[in-house]
């Protein structure tokens, strides 16, 4: 089992995730699907993350992760997943807002999206609490705590 990852830094910020780290969260999640995963990550600034969520989502504003399903022609049977665009200052803010670190918070943003690509919502409130429950199970996994703690009070 093997997830092949291209990771673009199409922005500066400090102190964001080692290679291996995004390997690892984007891993945890595809590998309990499929055999082999092939997917882009873009960590790109809020005006890159604004301009797409307006042109693919109809939001004018930045947003923390974009995912983008990969769907092969018929026939034929590629590992392309798709990518994922995360903004790491709206991630941060977040985090900050959360009371969680910055790269827990990262750790869930990655999971969150590969889930998506995978055809994973969260629209239905029964498809929400699928989607949260594995969430929440691969990141234990990884050592990081619920991250929907704070939604029930």
């Amino acid at each position: 089992m093997m997830t092949e990852l291209d990771l673009q830094l199409a922005t500066e910020f400090d102190n964001l995730p080692s290679e291996e780290q995004f390997h690892l969260w984007a891993d945890s999640v595809l590998t309990l699907f499929r055999e082999d995963s092939e997917l882009t990550i873009r960590l790109a600034d809020a005006a890159e993350s604004q301009q797409l969520n307006f042109e693919y989502r109809g939001k004018n504003k930045p947003t923390n992760v974009l995912s983008f399903e990969f769907e092969a022609p018929p026939g034929m049977d590629l590992p392309l997943v798709g990518d994922l665009l995360i903004c790491p200052h709206i991630v941060y803010q977040e985090a900050i807002e959360q009371e969680k670190t910055f790269h827990d918070h990262f750790a869930h943003m990655v999971v969150h999206g590969c889930l998506h690509l995978l055809g994973f919502d969260h629209i239905e409130p029964a498809d929400a609490n699928e989607m949260e429950s594995h969430e929440k199970e691969i990141l234990a996994k990884l050592g990081i705590s619920d991250p929907y703690r704070d939604d029930a009070e």
